[in-house]
């Protein structure tokens, strides 16, 4: 006589191989929601506005829970971002497994999550860094949920959109570290070092982004979503606007040596840079996958080299 299945115990290894499956689903899941790389690029663009901003004076226990705060901001918008694209989410390949998508998360839990990361967030960033910055963080919030998210469908503008929450975090450090206080005060170097810094970042953004398009392109065809790249299929558009952000980005990079007049800053930003247009170059004459993914990674090594070269020999002197 054999015994019903639910009475047959599993065995150790059974059990371990379950839980540690179910671990790392969990995982993958708190990974596909948070998107780490994007808040990781998010942090250390408030951080490095900051010390552009106040430099050494930097009050590192504040900045640490403006950072903090900021984080929790980034998640939000990360889930409230994909609660509105699920549908969209559920036809490509690259996003088929998001929790949302998959149904481990429902639509009302995601959204009372991302209240709550949202209004705790905006009140650690209040708290450490003042009305103005928290001001900034909700405004990036805004911008990234309410206006570009919706625009994806609509129109390829939404690129240009996006790229301003994606520059707007700077203005998160430069007010938590006093920035309008100091400019007022006559310190004008803090200004020109995050003002440099964002628009560095708002240009980066079409070459990174016009090689994330190309290479997803039918995907984003699929899903009915108005990227140039799918509205111009040959890649022209994307290339050409893609080329004049990266040489766009050259003088603009080449300021942030201005804060601390370093001569190895300059130097950095003008390799960085000059390495970007020439990858933005490669991928404008050929339009391939083989150029996009080159320009994907030289935009990825370019803006970490500009952040740690900020950080290392770029901020004001005093």
């Amino acid at each position: 006589m054999t015994l019903p299945a639910r009475s047959i115990p599993m065995d150790d290894d059974a059990c371990v191989d379950s839980a540690a499956g179910g671990l790392a689903a969990a995982l993958a899941d708190v990974s596909r929601l948070v998107r780490p790389r994007i808040a990781v690029m998010v942090l250390a663009t408030v951080a490095t506005g900051a010390w552009l901003t106040a430099g050494r004076q930097l009050d590192g226990m504040s900045l640490s829970f403006v950072l903090f705060g900021t984080l929790l901001v980034a998640v939000s918008s990360s889930i409230a971002n994909q609660i509105l694209e699920r549908d969209t989410d559920r036809l490509m390949p690259r996003t088929a497994l998001r929790p949302l998508v998959v149904g481990r998360m429902g639509v009302r839990e995601a959204w009372i999550l991302a209240t709550v990361l949202l209004v705790v967030g905006f009140g650690i960033t209040v708290a450490a860094g003042g009305w103005q910055a928290a001001l900034a963080a909700l405004a990036t919030w805004i911008l990234y949920v309410c206006i570009y998210t919706p625009l994806k469908r609509l129109t390829p503008l939404n690129t240009a959109v996006g790229a301003v929450a994606g520059a707007l975090p700077v203005a998160i450090g430069w007010l938590a570290a006093g920035g309008p206080a100091r400019f007022a005060a006559g310190d004008s170097s803090g200004a020109i070092g995050a003002g440099a810094l964002a628009t560095v970042l708002y240009l980066w953004q079409f070459p990174h982004f016009m090689a994330i398009a190309w290479l997803y392109r039918r995907q984003y065809e699929m899903a009915g979503l108005r990227m140039l790249t799918v509205v111009d299929p040959g890649g022209l558009r994307a290339a050409g606007q893609a080329m004049a952000a990266a040489l766009a980005m050259v003088p603009v990079s080449l300021l942030l040596a201005v804060p601390s007049s370093s001569v190895r800053m300059f130097l950095v930003a003008a390799v960085a840079s000059v390495a970007y247009v020439a990858a933005t170059m490669r991928f404008a004459v050929r339009r391939d996958d083989t150029s996009a993914r080159g320009l994907l990674f030289v935009s990825l090594g370019s803006l970490v080299a500009l952040l740690a070269a900020a950080a290392a020999c770029g901020g004001p002197q005093f």
